[in-house]
């Protein structure tokens, strides 16, 4: 057999539907308002699954979005009403800036600091670059 009918049987044999699972996978808000306030009750859950101090994530958030607000015992309480699609668009550019290796596009990253310079380093690639740490 030539080359061609191999690949035209190769993709005859495939499977109609594959399961696309990502293996970084944030999770969606959950919360509630409480009267002005938005209380995001699993900002824990979500910093943990972005592997960043909860404090650094909900300092973008807040910067981002212009409100004031502070964590308490796993939860964030912003203080304005949001919805949930407003808050898991801000964490997922939080996720693209400092979570994502900007090389590799994979979440295997830490950031550490050399000096006064603040780096995100990927464990997968290697690649390193400076991040801006002061949000």
């Amino acid at each position: 057999m030539d080359y061609e009918k191999l690949l035209d049987k190769a993709v005859e044999e495939l499977p109609e539907s594959t399961q696309k699972s990502e293996r970084f996978e944030i999770p969606k808000v959950r919360g509630h308002l409480q009267g002005n306030k938005t209380v995001v009750s699993n900002f824990a859950q979500i910093a943990q699954a972005l592997h960043r101090e909860p404090a650094h994530i909900l300092k973008y958030i807040l910067k981002e979005l212009a409100a004031p607000g502070d964590l308490d015992a796993g939860r964030a309480s912003i203080g304005r009403k949001l919805s949930a699609s407003a808050i898991n668009q801000k964490i997922l550019l939080y996720a693209r800036t400092f979570v994502m290796c900007g090389e590799c596009r994979r979440p295997d990253t830490t950031i550490e600091k050399k000096g006064n310079i603040t780096f995100m380093k990927c464990s997968a690639c290697g690649a390193s670059k400076p991040i801006h740490a002061k949000i």
